[in-house]
This record gives C-alpha cells, sequence and structure tokens, in this order.
C-alpha cells in the first residue's frame, strides 16, 4: 500500500464491508466499499473495472467517470 502521494487527493474513508449472499438482499458475496463521494464519480448501477493491487484495490475509470473524477479535484483547489 503505498498511500498519501504526489498527485493523490483523499477523498474520505469509506466503510468496507464483506456482504454474504443470502443476506440483505445479497445475490452473490462480495464486497460493498461505501463513500457517498463515490457516487459522484461512479453512478449507481454504473460498472466499472477494479484490480487488486499491493495492500488493497485500484479502480479503473471510464472517460467519462475520469471527467467527473477531474471536476472533483478542480472543485478541491
Amino acid at each position: 500500500m503505498s498511500g498519501a502521494g504526489y498527485g493523490k487527493k483523499l477523498i474520505g474513508k469509506a466503510n468496507v464491508y464483506i456482504h454474504e449472499k443470502g443476506k440483505s438482499n445479497a445475490r452473490i458475496t462480495h464486497v460493498d466499499i461505501e463513500l457517498d463521494e463515490l457516487n459522484k464519480i461512479i453512478l449507481p448501477g454504473e460498472a466499472s473495472y477494479v484490480q487488486g493491487k499491493e495492500g488493497g484495490v485500484f479502480i479503473g475509470l471510464k472517460k467519462d467517470m475520469i471527467q467527473k473524477a477531474e471536476d472533483i479535484l478542480k472543485d478541491k483547489k
């Protein structure tokens, strides 16, 4: 895990859960990352790409999602 660094902006602290199949309407066991700021980039129902990395995961963004993320960065300046 690389942590904070040049070009990285913290958007919040997420709640992360393993959501078990058959409980709370889960059809399959999956990982939930809950952070309202993420819904400004990836809208509910949209799909993205996730890859494991040392110490966590990387979420790849589509072009329109990248634009939303860059707009958030501009607003934070």
